[in-house]
């Protein structure tokens, strides 16, 4: 199964392991990246090398529903039409709800939830014109468990995701759109590098797994894949697809 895919976020981390499985796949991969522009540029290089049918990348912010109507027009114009869209773009918060300042509660939500609305709600149409069609959101287990790191504002944005995700399946499922999300744990990428300096940090935060390991992108890439592809999960629609080496259950 091929089709044209497009994910937030995709430059870097996950988003990027997310571009590369399906351009090996032979997918035509379209990503949207913030600011860093050289990090978007060796995706589109190394999803070109792993087979894409084809690559572009847009510079947008999710958090700006002007700016992912743009993409829209633009993706409209030039594919016509989407069979996967992947809400992954986010940041991290860390810190207690007396440290959070009402201007970080807003621009967590803003990133990470209203992303995943904006998004969304701007490519619908296009969703709606393909052949088959499924959305995966990235959630995370802060969205499921209090016992976690982050902060109150991370936890209850991707909480929000993840009642977006199960509400959409519903809504979307009589045009044929299945709806669903992954909710990882601690993962292997460049937001978390101040977490695994050094072989003590990789170790205590192997010891929070069950399974003793650090979940790397290309795990949570395995996961949306199979999510996306109908011919794999055609029957699942407004699940969350938990990736977490065991740490909730």
């Amino acid at each position: 199964m091929t089709g044209i895919m497009f994910v937030t976020g995709g430059s870097r981390g996950i988003g990027r392991a997310v571009v590369l499985r399906f351009a090996r796949e032979g997918y035509t991969v379209l990503f949207t990246y913030r600011s860093r522009r050289e990090k978007a540029l060796e995706t589109v290089a190394m999803a070109k090398e792993s087979g894409a049918r084809g690559v572009e990348a847009f510079q947008a912010d999710v958090s700006n529903y002007r700016e992912m109507e743009r993409v829209a027009s633009i993706i409209s114009e030039n594919y016509g039409y989407l069979n996967v869209l992947v809400n992954n773009a986010g940041i991290l918060h860390v810190g207690s709800l007396a440290q959070t300042t009402p201007e970080e509660w807003k621009n967590v939500m803003s990133v990470n939830l209203d992303g995943v609305f904006y998004t969304t709600k701007a490519v619908l149409h296009l969703l709606e014109k393909a052949e088959w069609a499924s959305i995966v959101n990235i959630a995370s287990i802060a969205g499921q468990t209090g016992n976690i790191a982050a902060s109150a504002a991370y936890a209850a944005s991707k909480a929000g995701v993840i009642g977006l995700t199960k509400r959409l399946a519903v809504e979307l499922a009589p045009k044929g759109i299945r709806v669903n999300a992954v909710a990882p744990s601690f993962v292997d990428t460049d937001m978390v590098a101040d977490f695994l300096k050094t072989d003590e940090d990789r170790k205590r935060i192997r010891s929070l797994h069950p399974l003793n390991l650090i979940i790397k992108p290309e795990d949570i890439a395995e996961a949306v894949y199979f999510l996306a592809d109908p011919s794999r999960s055609k029957a699942i629609t407004g699940h969350v697809l938990q990736v977490n080496a065991g740490r909730y259950t």
